[in-house]
């Protein structure tokens, strides 16, 4: 099988008379630039190791710094992960479809999901190192994305091609996504000032970490260590050699110590009983004290038990739904139908 970027087939692939954007196929080569740009920036980078160590930072943890919108960059990335994939399988489908194999239906989408992984790998290496200059790489290549990207979907428009493709949805909503994440990226140089002003924000570990008792990681490490208790690794790992005993579990962060939790709730206590002074025939309430010192995480973890016990009913629904799908046995329903008369 003859294999082409634009394919065999058609003669006016490579024709560029019409101007680069009306050449699709030219598009799709223009929207690998960003990708392996990223790549060719970023390997010697991680390889070499600077995203690993750093001369101004030592501490004991190797993950404790996160940058201004740290949740919401690894929210968008996997997002844009998961359209990325949706795209290579778009492109593989129309591919097939196809006498002759056109490459830039699905190398672009592919080479933009290593490129995804890539960025928040760099990403999550360049927090640890506390050397927010390397992001300038990752700002670059938001950019050069989105216009790329924006550019093929004004393609999609002069064809008249809308919501009702697929192909124009996704790429739509990667435009959205690389437009979030550069805007991401510039809060960043916002808040940090590490670029473009004089005076960079200076940033210190948490007192947490420089304590080398405390091993409960949980509000430092990234979303998706957050998510899948990695951080534990370590414990569990020890705890499967030999029996584990208090000092290996280590010291609670000061957050999450008793006292630090008591003296939250004495100080709104105190507020509230400084708000009913003046009216001596109201008290205090002890509720709405705890209310406003843990109010927020008390919702917080309630919405996500609610959604828990929500989603305890989608398992059972969807085998439901499966089982009905499948056709009934003609046979068995005749054998019973005349099993009822008789």
């Amino acid at each position: 099988m003859n294999i082409s970027f634009c394919g065999n087939d058609n003669i006016s692939a490579y024709n560029m008379s019409e101007g680069f954007v009306r050449n699709v196929c030219f598009l799709d080569a223009l929207n690998l630039v960003p990708h392996v740009f990223l790549l060719f920036i970023t390997f010697p980078i991680l390889f070499i190791g600077w995203g690993s160590q750093s001369s101004k930072v030592q501490i004991h943890h190797n993950t404790w710094l996160h940058f201004p919108g740290h949740n919401l960059r690894w929210i968008l990335t996997f997002t844009l992960l998961f359209v990325h994939v949706c795209e290579i399988g778009e492109g593989i489908v129309s591919d097939s479809k196809l006498p002759t194999c056109h490459l830039h239906l699905f190398l672009p989408a592919i080479m933009g999901f290593v490129a995804a992984t890539t960025s928040i790998v760099y990403y999550h290496n360049i927090e640890t190192s506390n050397f927010p200059k390397l992001l300038l790489a990752l700002f670059l290549y938001w950019i050069m994305a989105f216009v790329t990207k924006t550019i093929k979907l004004v393609r999609y428009c002069q064809d008249e091609i809308y919501f009702g493709q697929l192909r124009f949805c996704i790429t739509g909503t990667m435009v959205v996504l690389y437009g979030l994440l550069m805007a991401v990226e510039i809060n960043v140089i916002r808040v940090r000032k590490y670029v473009f002003f004089s005076s960079p924000q200076k940033v210190k570990p948490p007192e947490d970490l420089q304590d080398l008792g405390v091993r409960f990681l949980q509000p430092f490490v990234n979303l998706l260590s957050k998510a899948t208790y990695w951080w534990m690794n370590p414990l569990i790992i020890s705890a499967h050699k030999k029996p584990i005993d208090l000092k290996a579990i280590g010291k609670l962060p000061i957050a999450m110590r008793a006292l630090t939790n008591y003296v939250c709730l004495k100080d709104a206590y105190e507020e509230q009983k400084k708000k009913v002074a003046n009216h001596p025939n109201r008290t205090p309430s002890i509720w709405l004290a705890m209310y406003r010192a843990f109010g927020r995480p008390i919702l917080l973890s309630s919405t996500f038990r609610y959604l828990a016990d929500l989603l305890g009913f989608a398992g059972p629904l969807c085998i439901s739904g499966i089982i009905d799908s499948f056709p009934t046995d003609p046979g068995n329903s005749t054998s019973n139908n005349a099993a009822s008369v008789s």
